[in-house]
């Protein structure tokens, strides 16, 4: 079986307040887009449990436990009497971008073990799974545009639809980490109700929304402001880094001929996924 996890975006982010477990609350948009990494599942050899991961593409290196396709797997076999099986993950979503690439290749996992496997879990009893692997997991579950709060993981389903627009997302050459993100965050009230933006021609957005992080991230990385400024004046309606950066996305219209020339950069453009 084959799955093609993709990215998301985040259409403002407020940081909101620190919680009491050491974690920020948080009010943003989860929007999905076609950036995607491929996915392969299959039986494999070997008592049940067996595990083989093949990783071709952007390498995803580090610790393989905390890979989260590897505890996504490891999640559901502690609870079902799972058959070996084989993974080859080929990575396309970059790292340290903000887009949720990672945390999408677990949900799709996730997803994808229940089909193969005929494991007959519903929608709710996914997202309870995905919530344990992390905060944004639960996301890619129902697949939707939503409204999240908490740390990410409460969502409420929206209205909103890019139909009409094309997206560009220009990753630099670095990556920004969640903690170098949240470092000097003042959390703040939510500027606006999110869930009411639907009703807000797009060209206006940047007059309500923000993206909390790019106040800090912006000082450390002057290159994203750079990043942000040519993209506007290139045409897009609005811009914004995607979460915690480094990634920075525009929204077109889609009749618009964009210059797509952006030195040392990963570029992806397409149609949105709504």
């Amino acid at each position: 079986m084959v799955v093609f996890p993709h990215a998301k975006i985040n259409i403002g982010l407020f940081v909101t307040g620190k919680r009491n477990d050491g974690f920020h609350n948080l009010e943003t948009i989860f929007f999905p887009v076609g950036w995607s990494d491929i996915l392969e599942i299959g039986r494999g050899e070997g008592e049940s449990g067996s595990f083989r991961f093949k990783n071709t593409g952007l390498e995803v290196g580090g610790d393989p436990g905390k890979n989260l396709v590897i505890k996504a797997y490891h999640l559901l076999a502690a609870d079902f009497h799972l058959p070996a099986i084989q993974v080859h993950l080929h990575k396309i979503i970059p790292f340290g971008a903000g887009l949720g690439g990672g945390s999408a290749d677990a949900a799709f996992m996730l997803k994808a073990l229940n089909a193969f496997f005929d494991l007959r879990l519903s929608g709710q009893k996914m997202v309870t799974y995905a919530a344990r692997l992390g905060s944004d997991c639960a996301f890619f579950i129902d697949d939707r545009p939503a409204f999240a709060s908490g740390k990410g993981e409460l969502l409420e389903p929206i209205e909103l639809t890019l139909a009409g627009y094309r997206i560009i997302i220009v990753k630099p050459s670095f990556g920004v980490s969640t903690p170098e993100a949240y470092a000097g965050i003042t959390p703040r009230p939510a500027g606006y109700d999110l869930r009411q933006l639907g009703q807000l021609p797009v060209n206006t957005w940047k007059e309500y929304i923000r993206n909390d992080f790019e106040a800090t991230v912006f000082q450390k990385y002057p290159s994203l402001t750079l990043l942000k400024q040519q993209l506007y004046e290139r045409g897009a309606e609005f811009v914004s880094m995607s979460g915690s950066g480094s990634a920075i996305y525009g929204l077109f219209k889609k009749d618009r001929e964009i210059n797509l020339d952006f030195p040392d950069c990963c570029v992806w453009q397409g149609e949105t996924l709504i």
